[in-house]
């Protein structure tokens, strides 16, 4: 099968071809040609003008479904809601029935995702069903195809396990995924606790829940000296803690989402069940201070922690629902609105997670396609017509959007929204 991409603006700071307008040829696969201009007969052709063509975006964290809660979602559903929203790879949590916790379940997600138009990496489980007590064979796991290791939604409660964890997986450069949440401090807690949680009467998660955690984590890394990457950072104290560990040599990545960036607390006046996230949404100079920490190059990628939830878990009293928000299909035009630049967005969704996660992608001549075609200019309003998953617990809906992902190339797989 052959796809012509027509003179697209080339944004990939590894390629020859950078900041150049180019036809791209992709050949069963296979990156063929970028000239000028092709003449060849295609079976489809992309008429990219006033268009950019990066190497596919990546998500490293979704909540897993699949298996055990595809009613939710199944990996052809997120697939196609990532690839909706330019992702040509996301990694999925262990947090699925039965658990990804040895090379059965991630050889089996692996292999299911192979002929869908987004790879889907598992994380590992670093203990076994997740309950924190006995850690798992994550060298099986990882010789199998787990792209890295860590409890999911489940934070890792103790320090002497996490540290035999961080040892295990340096003997292989692995790397642990960890959501900053000490579960002991205030667990009822259902929003960020402050005046906005005392006015509308929810129980209050405070801050010191996150910071306990981003500090224990920097400490246990910089003893292992190991790699370990914090998700869900959500305050501007972490970030500056982050920063300084960086400074001082310690092997932590991290990542926002793409909610603490768009919302506040201010926005769950109206009981949102779908803000309903983990870690809460915080204050006004949080949100600032994230995004100041993706201009800096604190915050190294930005997710969507994008998880399927069915309308009962959603549409019930904000104590009683489920955690989280869907964010795929949706995740690049609403950055477009957050005043960050192409290049500091591209930096987050494409260069940073593929240089730590090891997931090499250059668009060159003979090299495998895997390519995301975008604008940065189109502009509307997210309806439930933009999602793509079984599930339709979207905080987006009603937002506006700045910038489109068109289609996605990944090897010989296609999609264009």
């Amino acid at each position: 099968m052959k796809i012509l991409v027509r003179q697209a603006l080339i944004k990939d700071n590894n390629s020859s071809h950078n900041n150049t307008v180019k036809d791209i040829l992709v050949s069963d696969g296979i990156i063929t040609d970028i000239s000028s201009s092709i003449d060849v007969k295609a079976d489809h052709v992309l008429d990219a003008k006033g268009k950019m063509a990066s190497p596919g975006w990546v998500d490293i964290f979704t909540v897993g479904t699949d298996p055990g809660f595809e009613f939710k979602d199944d990996l052809k559903s997120l697939a196609e809601s990532a690839a909706s929203g330019g992702f040509t790879h996301v990694f999925s949590s262990p947090n699925t029935q039965p658990i990804v916790q040895s090379k059965t379940g991630v050889e089996y997600i692996v292999s299911a995702s192979k002929s869908l138009p987004c790879q889907v990496h598992p994380i590992g489980a670093v203990t076994k069903l997740t309950e924190g007590r006995e850690l798992t064979e994550m060298y099986d796991m990882h010789a199998s195809g787990a792209i890295g290791f860590g409890d999911g939604t489940k934070s890792i409660q103790s320090a002497g396990l996490l540290i035999k964890a961080l040892q295990y997986v340096s003997a292989f450069n692995g790397i642990i995924i960890q959501i900053p949440d000490d579960q002991s401090v205030a667990p009822h807690g259902q929003m960020n606790e402050g005046i906005i949680s005392t006015q509308i009467g929810l129980p209050g998660k405070p801050a010191l829940a996150e910071e306990i955690m981003v500090a224990r984590d920097l400490a246990l890394a910089n003893y292992s000296q190991s790699r370990i990457h914090i998700t869900g950072v959500s305050l501007a104290s972490s970030v500056a803690m982050i920063k300084k560990a960086k400074k001082d040599g310690v092997q932590v990545t991290c990542s926002t989402t793409v909610h603490h960036l768009l919302f506040t607390e201010d926005d769950l006046v109206g009981y949102n069940t779908n803000l309903k996230v983990n870690p809460p949404l915080r204050t006004e100079k949080d949100r600032k201070a994230l995004i100041q920490g993706v201009k800096d190059g604190t915050i190294d990628c930005i997710t969507t922690h994008h998880t399927a939830q069915n309308k009962d878990a959603k549409i019930c009293e904000f104590e009683y629902a489920g955690y989280g928000t869907l964010g795929l299909e949706a995740a690049f035009g609403l950055l477009g609105t957050t005043g960050l630049t192409i290049d500091e967005i591209l930096q987050t969704i494409c260069y940073k997670p593929r240089t730590i996660f090891q997931l090499q992608a250059t668009i060159e001549k003979n090299n495998p396609a895997d390519i995301t075609i975008f604008d940065t200019e189109s502009v509307g309003t997210y309806t439930t017509n933009h999602i793509k998953s079984k599930s339709a617990n979207a905080a987006y809906i009603g937002k506006a959007f700045k910038g489109t992902a068109f289609a996605t190339i990944l090897h010989s797989n296609y999609q264009l929204k």
